[in-house]
C-alpha cells in the first residue's frame, strides 16, 4: 500500500501540468469568436421567441380545453 502525499507537495507539480497543457491549447481567433458569438445570440432570440409562442399556444389550447370540461 501506497502513502499519500500530502496535497501541498502535488500543487506545485500540478501547476507545472496546467501550465505545459495550456501552452499545447489552440485558441480560437478574433473572427471565430465573434462569428460565434453572432450565431449564439441569434439563437437565443429565435428560441426565446420560439418558446414564448409555444407558450401562447398552449396556454390558449388548455383554456379551451378547460372551457369545453368545465
Amino acid at each position: 500500500m501506497t502513502k499519500k502525499t500530502r496535497w501541498y507537495k502535488r500543487f506545485f507539480p500540478f501547476l507545472r501540468e496546467v501550465r505545459s497543457d495550456i501552452k499545447k491549447v489552440t485558441w480560437p481567433s478574433k473572427n471565430e469568436i465573434y462569428s460565434t458569438t453572432i450565431v449564439v445570440i441569434i439563437a437565443t432570440i429565435f428560441f426565446g421567441f420560439y418558446l414564448y409562442f409555444m407558450d401562447l399556444i398552449f396556454s390558449y389550447v388548455i383554456k379551451q380545453i378547460e372551457s369545453i370540461l368545465s
